[in-house]
């Protein structure tokens, strides 16, 4: 046996040592992995399931009864029927404009079409509340139209149009948002050999564009649907917050609880925290029919 041979280590030290060095690397890791779950799921807790739980928790805690007392008053009833009302006007005319903005935006390039992006994200940067004050100071009694909008006795501001007007704005982005990159990734060979064979423009949309976009459009919907009907900032500047008349559900829990009505605003709020929940299981539903998070 020469000395080289001799000064060989043996494969199975060599191994050993391998996995000692990535243990001891891998034990750092595993501290920052765990100190960074613990900090996130403490931030949560804080945050969002303690809050979350209290409301349930007075919601319920005279129990099932005077809970359900709640949901039958007038002023609530009203509240969630005005904002049933609401969703029923936005989420449709959100749904028309989302896809002829996706449309005109992923199978069109033009002058201009960064700054139409831009228009349409807005909602995402404004407050709500900036967004009732343009409202109110465009229609207004004072506002721009709001003297030719009087001789004709219409009335928008502290009335249903603009509550309407404010709903549809705050929700107005998500519907395009969640179409466009579908649109972009799908590209148009489909729609174009659709036109080759003689389709139209409505027999290409029905039968080849909508089943290829069609999760992405219900999950804009969806979340078109829970903004409106969660809507706060931009409702309460431009409807008064009237009693059985411009309040929604939102605006019904801020005057219940300013009224120290707190079981009413808390079982008015589960069913809001309901709605969220509703949501996310939708939201996971299409994630899972999709094969993908969206």
């Amino acid at each position: 046996m020469t000395q080289n041979d001799g000064d060989e280590m043996p494969p199975r030290l060599h191994t050993s040592t391998a996995q000692e060095t990535n243990q001891k690397r891998s034990q750092p890791r595993n501290r920052e992995a765990v100190f960074l779950i613990a900090v996130v799921l403490g931030y949560l807790v804080l945050v969002l399931y303690i809050p979350a739980l209290n409301v349930f928790f007075q919601a319920f805690k005279q129990g099932v009864g005077p809970f359900l007392s709640n949901l039958t008053r007038s002023d609530f009833l009203n509240a969630a029927r005005l904002t049933l009302l609401l969703a029923i006007i936005a989420v449709p005319v959100n749904t028309v404009f989302g896809l002829c903005a996706a449309w005109a935006i992923a199978r069109h390039k033009f002058p201009g079409r960064t700054l139409i992006l831009s228009i349409v994200d807005l909602p995402f940067s404004i407050s709500p509340v900036v967004a009732g004050l343009m409202l109110v100071l465009l229609y207004g009694r004072l506002g721009w139209f709001g003297g030719a909008l009087e001789s004709y006795d219409i009335k928008i501001i502290f009335a249903f149009p603009g509550m309407v007007l404010a709903t549809a704005f705050v929700s107005m982005p998500f519907v395009a948002r969640e179409v466009i990159p579908v649109l972009e990734e799908i590209g148009s060979d489909q729609e174009e050999a659709a036109k080759t064979l003689g389709a139209n423009d409505w027999q290409i949309f029905w039968r080849v564009t909508l089943p290829n976009i069609r999760w992405g459009l219900l999950y804009g919907l969806i979340l078109t649907n829970a903004r409106a009907m969660g809507e706060f900032g931009a409702v309460s500047v431009v409807s008064g917050n009237i009693a059985n008349k411009t309040q929604s559900l939102p605006l019904f829990v801020e005057e219940a609880y300013k009224q120290y009505e707190t079981e009413a605003a808390y079982s008015a709020a589960v069913l809001l925290a309901l709605l969220a929940v509703v949501t996310l299981v939708l939201k996971e539903i299409l994630e899972r029919k999709t094969g993908k998070k969206i």
